[in-house]
């Protein structure tokens, strides 16, 4: 029985907003008929409505345009506050008055009072239908998700902050408050209501609460000792909330630490669901590689495709430390669910390491996400990042094809599109050499997948702006109005994976992940999301400052996913974009490569530069940009 209603949930935002349109809609002539029986006095006043067609008509329409006009659908039912309940106001108030001139207009005899009910009904009602929702909503995620029960200590600022902050967490569920305060017992604050705490042994073990949040930063640490010694009597856990002087300080401790901010709650767009049959399909009893294991998407990779139930995981990675780090987490995983893990150290640009690792794995399933990713680094270090990027997504792909691999999957970035970089223009050469073989081989089928930047992978914003807030700030940004795509590691890897089970040959595939997101707009929705305030130099409110440091050298304003927005082509999966993308002639990419060799033993980066100019599409050399640069 749930199911289906949970599944409602998940609907497309868009979706979502069509059907509260329609339901403010099909109030209107609802509302208007309960002001005309509640004005007569009958359940139905046939003889009054017969000369009211017209204006049910006509209010009907004028229904969905002010529902529209006041954006009434884009209200967020689940957070329902002051400033919506004016705007329902202020809709039902447009109608009110729409309806009175209307009457007017039509010349109807019925009494001036049936448009004011109306009015008031469609206030009511319109504002009844969303609390039902939330109501509804809270009852369903309640039954249908596993979130943690935790109860909060104290009903103060802290407190609703915190609880407010909670109820936005996929992994924790504010069920109400307890405060010594006995002038709050028994009030809603927040939406949670206030108990004494004598009643909550009771509470807990009714409601399954095992962890209580003191929220109480301004109480004294032996005041706290005693509630924590207190609560430590009926078996619950404690967590204290640190004071704002601690926080702003830096001393509090590990345990008091501000909550991590996740990924999921910064996307601005509903979560992609990127479950599929044909995932497991693809890789079930294979032998998959995947290079650059270590790292932020290889690990993610190799821990979903546990679920994918492969004959073997094989682990290719350059950096010891890494490759012991997802070793220890994956091969327990994996011996659990029946799977072999090879662990091999090697680096992607030696032929022979990789062709010997490959040979006695028996591979059948290559997933390339090895490459230097950092672009300021690559900038100082382009010769390296070339010979990494290129060379070694050659060395790899070649050896996959001479072996008779079954499927090679590139791991790309929307910095390969139109480059001012090296980073993204060795990229995009490595792409245009996996395009090259997959038009010359057939055995091997060879794909690619680019997306945006992967929130919590290593060097995303994320990581460094939660650092900068435990810090105390300031949060830096390098352009107001650096704009970037944006997903999750999990939606990253399972993209990969979707490719490496969709390919056909020479695909470059694509996640549709909504408008852009201003960085500047993640790093104030951070702050927000951890309890704080952006500071205001003007009036010198707030607790964390951003700060405006400049574009770096090779970075753009804003990225793109596709080169030419003409050639996307649809997947069986709704939200997977495959583009079909021009490409150099093998004449072309043997001789770029040739050069590119030429550059790297002679160490000459002016001549790395001039190849890169010549043979990736878009490519411009953008310097340091000055903050007032133009947009374009």
């Amino acid at each position: 029985m749930l199911s289906p209603l949970l599944n409602i949930l998940k609907l497309p935002r868009r979706t979502k907003r069509g059907i509260y349109l329609l339901l403010d809609t099909a109030l209107v002539p609802l509302c208007l008929l309960a002001a005309h029986a509640l004005r007569y006095g009958m359940l139905v006043p046939t003889k009054a409505l017969e000369g009211d067609l017209a204006l049910f008509a006509m209010m009907v329409l004028l229904g969905a345009a002010v529902s529209y006009a006041f954006r009434l659908p884009w209200l967020k039912v689940t957070a329902l506050e002051a400033r919506a309940v004016f705007r329902v106001a202020g809709a039902a108030g447009a109608l009110a008055i729409a309806a009175i001139v209307l009457s007017y207009l039509l010349g109807l005899a019925g009494p001036r009072s049936v448009p004011l009910i109306f009015g008031f009904l469609y206030f009511v009602c319109a504002l009844g239908a969303r609390f039902a929702i939330v109501a509804l909503v809270q009852v369903l995620e309640s039954r249908g998700s596993n979130k943690q029960p935790v109860a909060i200590y104290g009903a103060g600022a802290a407190g609703l902050q915190l609880a407010s902050a909670l109820k936005a967490s996929a992994e924790v569920k504010p069920l109400f408050f307890v405060d010594d305060n006995p002038n709050l017992h028994g009030l809603m604050m927040g939406g949670l209501a206030v108990y004494s705490p004598l009643r909550l042994q009771e509470l807990a073990a009714r409601h399954g609460i095992k962890t209580v949040l003191l929220a109480m930063p301004s109480v004294d640490k032996e005041r706290l000792q005693h509630i924590s010694k207190w609560l430590g009597n009926f078996d619950l856990a404690v967590q204290v909330m640190p004071s704002y002087v601690d926080i702003l300080s830096g001393k509090s401790g590990d345990d008091t630490k501000l909550r991590t901010v996740s990924p999921d709650e910064l996307l601005g767009r509903d979560k992609v669901n990127l479950e599929t049959a044909e995932i497991a399909k693809a890789y079930a009893g294979r032998v998959v590689m995947v290079t650059g294991a270590g790292g932020s998407i290889g690990s993610e990779l190799c821990r979903q495709l546990i679920e994918c139930k492969p004959a073997r995981i094989v682990l290719f990675e350059q950096g010891e430390f890494a490759l012991y780090e997802i070793d220890r987490d994956l091969r327990p995983r994996a011996m659990a669910a029946g799977i072999t893990v090879s662990s091999r150290l090697g680096s992607v640009t030696n032929r022979p390491r990789v062709s010997a690792v490959m040979k006695e794995e028996k591979v059948e399933i290559v997933l390339h996400a090895a490459a230097y990713k950092h672009v300021p680094l690559v900038e100082d270090n382009e010769l390296e990042g070339a010979r990494n990027n290129v060379i070694g997504t050659q060395i790899v792909a070649e050896v996959a094809q001479t072996l008779g691999v079954e499927r090679f999957i590139l791991v790309s970035t929307d910095k390969a599109v139109r480059p001012t970089n090296i980073m993204g223009a060795t990229k995009r050469m490595a792409e245009l050499v996996v395009q090259d073989l997959a038009n010359r081989m057939k055995h091997t089928k060879f794909a690619m997948v680019r997306f945006g930047n992967v929130l919590g992978s290593s060097g995303s914003v994320l990581p460094l702006f939660q650092k900068q807030i435990d810090a105390g700030g300031p949060v830096t940004v390098t352009h107001p109005e650096v704009t970037r795509f944006f997903m999750t590691i999990p939606e990253a890897a399972r993209l990969v994976l979707l490719a490496g089970a969709f390919a056909r040959g020479g695909d470059v595939f694509v996640l549709d992940m909504g408008q852009p997101r201003r960085i500047i707009d993640i790093a104030a929705q951070m702050i927000a999301l951890a309890g704080r305030k952006v500071y205001d130099p003007q009036t010198g409110k707030g607790d964390i400052a951003i700060e405006i440091t400049g574009l770096r050298p090779g970075e753009k304003l804003y990225e793109e996913l596709l080169i030419d927005d003409e050639s996307l082509r649809a997947t069986p999966h709704p939200k997977i974009l495959r583009a079909e993308e021009t490409y150099l002639s093998q004449i072309e990419v043997a001789s770029m490569l040739r050069e590119l060799n030429a550059s790297i033993e002679t160490t000459d980066t002016g001549r790395l530069r001039a190849l890169v100019t010549a043979r990736v599409d878009g490519y411009h050399h953008q310097a340091e940009a000055p903050l007032q640069a133009e947009q374009n």
